[in-house]
């Protein structure tokens, strides 16, 4: 069942991108190219921390808005657009990095853009290495939920799941890279 836009407004879904996203369903390149401009710095941001590989990342952001557009017309309002936008985001950088070679070296730059830390002492270059070895749908949450803001509710929505799940997935998506580092830095 498909919501109609009062239905999501009913229901108490407020999207701030309501009107450019509707405009773009109908067709306008310029309501696409706004959003495209308003999301591409975020949508960037998950792909490099997901794919930890400036030059796939910027590739794998093309791809994303090629079929966000491409989808567009089946958005149906029952979430945000930007929750839409990150779950397809998070699901083709998954899908990109899975044809990229195991481990790649992750420069210090793009790790300091995604190797953000609430910890003032820890050492980037650790973290970098941490998070490169962490699986890419743990990288995703941790990425969704410190570098973003994203609440469990929003997470839930990118991954198709509850909060309760996102929630145990990010407890668990941390601790594996918590231990990863307390061995790095030992």
């Amino acid at each position: 069942m498909t919501l109609s836009s009062s239905d999501a407004l009913d229901r108490g879904i407020s999207d701030p991108d309501r009107w450019l996203v509707q405009q773009a369903q109908g067709g306008s390149a310029d309501a696409f190219t706004q959003l495209y401009r308003s999301y591409y710095g975020q949508v960037l941001r998950i792909a490099k921390g997901i794919l930890l590989d400036a030059d796939e990342s910027e590739d794998a952001v093309q791809e994303i808005f090629h079929l966000a557009r491409r989808n567009l017309p089946r958005f149906d309002f029952r979430s945000r657009f930007s929750t839409w936008l990150f779950r397809v985001a998070v699901n083709h950088s998954i899908q990109h990095g899975r044809g990229l070679w195991k481990r790649k070296n992750v420069s210090l730059e793009t790790a300091a853009e995604i190797g953000h830390s609430t910890e003032q002492n820890w050492d980037r270059e650790v973290v970098q290495t941490a998070l490169a070895q962490l699986k890419r749908e743990d990288r995703a949450i941790l990425i969704l939920f410190y570098w973003h803001d994203l609440s469990l509710t929003e997470i839930g929505d990118v991954l198709n799941c509850n909060a309760n799940a996102a929630k145990t997935r990010l407890f668990r998506a941390r601790d594996r890279f918590r231990k990863i580092y307390e061995e790095m830095d030992a």
